[in-house]
């Protein structure tokens, strides 16, 4: 890890989204300070006197869910904790990305260092070290309900803990023994209640929520920018979006995006050059930009406000309290975040939904002045027609994915687990959701950046300038038909590096400050 980074003291400092994203990405170094240290080494403490008291206390000197009446002597207690991570390790599917296996690393880093569980110190080095030598441990994507903890997907996490499990190397996955190993690192002996601990606790959940609020931000930024684009391209009216009507029905979300596309249009005199026409309205898809954008920020907003309880939580079982109080409760349960990821998976969902209906707008053609499919010579040339065939397809897999995963419920642990969250789906069903609108929105730049150039010679404002100069760098207008798809892959190389949404910010704070601020307000930081 690089020398001079900026330092996070876990479990002493307020975790943000952010944050969390910058120390897993290795731009933020890690720590545990001497208060939170000592802090630590108490709560371990605790759980050692319980041990020798011989009180029975659910996952210290007792079996874990159905089996929390059959008590453990104190013999056993390291071998039953050796035994959590392995018979808890029943995961299958796809194993997640690195980048997520290590906000779970970073984000149960912040949990434990609560010093509410009871685990070692050296427990938490070990979990740090991953963290800084890069060894990240193999996650299948399947397997967690939600509840108890995301019991199969950090029993993997943590298995490299103990010797086993598997790690990445060179992109490759390999036993994680070898590699440990190869560090000089020995496997640990873990103590009473830090199995129970490593695999109880929202990380999974969290981490996903963590991953779709940046990924959904993203979205949301250049869907603004994309959608003035298309205004332009199709001679929409700025009447829509005038400060005065939002007043009126004042959310947050509305009142932001109208605020941005006022700033993105100014200065256009493609706006000027038709302000007298005789249309009295547009389309939905145009006039309710604010509407249906501005729902979808205030989705993302609730799951942020979330999110920030959330990443400093406890959310382990049970939770050392003090000497006298160990308490057995449900902090473990995903129910807050399955819903608002749900939620989000919706609200990104229609982000999608109405992209497709503003590109199928402008293959009309009708009285906006553009050509039909967006080409002078149609008939010899499909022109932009079956790209919508793809945004349509995206669109409507997309909605076949909105079915709230928190809705669903099965009984697990012979009942004990009578009631979980399932949000373990709800969070790999927002980022595939939005995978999907990042591909759609690809889809409606391209069009948007062929609508605008038919408004030639008259330009736009600076800043939608800026960005269909960025655009054309990338993928040139089409007078004829070609293979579009690798234009799709250009334009999505540009949706997914926020390359857009860079540009926009930089160039309206080197042009006008008090413009500059349009762009980064609550909804823009995280």
């Amino acid at each position: 890890m690089p020398k001079n980074l900026q330092e996070f003291a876990f479990g002493a400092a307020n975790l943000t989204a952010g944050t969390a994203l910058a120390l897993a990405r290795g731009q933020m170094r890690g720590l545990l300070n001497p208060q939170t240290r000592k802090k630590v080494q108490q709560s371990e403490a605790i759980v050692s006197e319980i041990v020798a008291r011989g009180k029975a206390v659910y996952g210290i000197n007792t079996g874990f869910g159905p089996l929390c009446t059959t008590r453990i002597s104190p013999d056993e207690t390291t071998q039953l904790q050796f035994n959590i991570l392995k018979s808890h390790s029943v995961g299958v599917g796809p194993p997640l990305t690195p980048e997520v296996s290590r906000l779970m690393l970073v984000l149960k880093l912040q949990a434990l260092a609560q010093a509410r569980s009871g685990v070692r110190e050296q427990t938490l080095d070990r979990i740090l070290w991953h963290l800084d030598a890069g060894v990240t441990p193999v996650v299948p994507s399947q397997g967690s309900v939600g509840a108890s903890g995301d019991l199969a997907p950090l029993a993997h996490l943590f298995l490299p803990l103990i010797g086993l499990g598997y790690v990445w190397q060179d992109d490759k996955k390999v036993p994680a023994g070898p590699v440990l190993e190869a560090h000089g690192i020995k496997p640990l002996e873990l103590g009473p209640k830090e199995g129970l601990a490593l695999i109880n606790g929202t990380q999974f959940i969290a981490a996903h929520a963590v991953a779709a609020l940046e990924k959904m931000h993203a979205c949301l930024a250049q869907a603004d920018i994309i959608g003035a684009m298309m205004i332009e391209g199709l001679q929409g009216s700025l009447m829509p979006f005038h400060e005065a009507l939002h007043d009126l029905r004042p959310y947050q979300g509305t009142r932001h995006v109208a605020s941005r596309i006022r700033k993105l249009l100014q200065g256009s005199e493609i706006l000027e050059d038709h302000i007298d026409c005789e249309r009295v309205q547009d389309p939905y898809s145009l006039r309710c930009i604010p509407q249906v954008h501005g729902a979808s920020r205030n989705a993302w907003l609730h799951l942020k406000e979330l999110l920030e309880v959330e990443l400093n939580a406890v959310t382990d079982n049970p939770v050392i309290i003090d000497r006298d109080l160990s308490i057995s409760g449900g902090n473990f349960h995903g129910q807050p975040l399955a819903m608002a990821l749900d939620y989000l998976c919706l609200a990104a969902s229609e982000i999608g939904n109405i992209s497709d209906r503003r590109i199928y707008l402008a293959l009309e053609g009708n009285n906006t002045g553009l050509p039909t499919l967006l080409m002078q010579d149609t008939g010899l040339n499909s022109g932009y027609m079956i790209l919508q065939y793809t945004s349509a397809a995206l669109a409507s897999e997309n909605k076949s994915l909105c079915f709230p995963a928190s809705a669903d419920s099965i009984p697990t642990s012979m009942g004990q687990e009578d009631h979980v969250s399932m949000g373990s789906i709800s969070g790999r069903k927002a980022l595939q959701v939005l995978g999907n609108v990042e591909k759609i929105l690809a889809i409606e730049l391209l069009t948007a950046a062929q609508a605008f150039e038919y408004r030639k010679p008259l330009k736009s404002g600076w800043l939608l300038e800026q960005a269909h100069a960025l655009v054309r760098k990338h993928v040139s207008f089409a007078e004829e038909d070609r293979v579009f798809a690798e234009d799709i892959e250009k334009g999505l190389e540009l949706i997914q590096s926020g390359a857009l949404m860079r540009l926009i910010d930089k160039t309206a704070a080197r042009e006008d400050q008090s413009l500059a601020t349009a762009f980064d307000p609550l909804f823009e930081t995280f």
